[in-house]
Formats: C-alpha cells, sequence, structure tokens
C-alpha cells in the first residue's frame, strides 16, 4: 500500500480563521505526517473531519491543523 502523505505537495495556512481551509481540503497537523484528513463542514472554528485512510469521522477545533494539500493533491 503507498503511503498518501509522500504523494501530496503541502502548503502552509494561517489561523483557520482567516478562511484558509474549505470544505472538501485535504489537512494535517503536519506536512507530510498521518493522519490525514477531509474537510466536510465547518462551523465556526471547528470541522468536521474524516480520516482518508480509516473513514473514521471527527468533529475538533482547526487549531492544530497547519497544513493542506496543494490544489494537485486535492
Amino acid at each position: 500500500m503507498s503511503d498518501p502523505a509522500h504523494s501530496i505537495d503541502w502548503e502552509f495556512f494561517g489561523p483557520p480563521a482567516d478562511g484558509g481551509v474549505r470544505p472538501g481540503d485535504l489537512i494535517s497537523a503536519a506536512a507530510g505526517g498521518l493522519p490525514i484528513y477531509r474537510v466536510m463542514s465547518l462551523d465556526h472554528g471547528r470541522a468536521w473531519l474524516r480520516d482518508i485512510e480509516s473513514g473514521a469521522d471527527r468533529v475538533t477545533p482547526l487549531t492544530p491543523f497547519h497544513w493542506k494539500a496543494g490544489s494537485q493533491g486535492s
């Protein structure tokens, strides 16, 4: 199985409140790190995220996440 984190070009984004993340984006707490989440929905600084490997969902603040997939990784 290939490691999806290595095939993504990661971009740093600033504070999540600045609009740097949108539904559909892939995000991670560390560039090239796992887990990688797809943003399903956003609401007041919190996100509904889906782990792209396990399919598990979670709702969490966006503050620990500062990396998103570049346009080729989405």
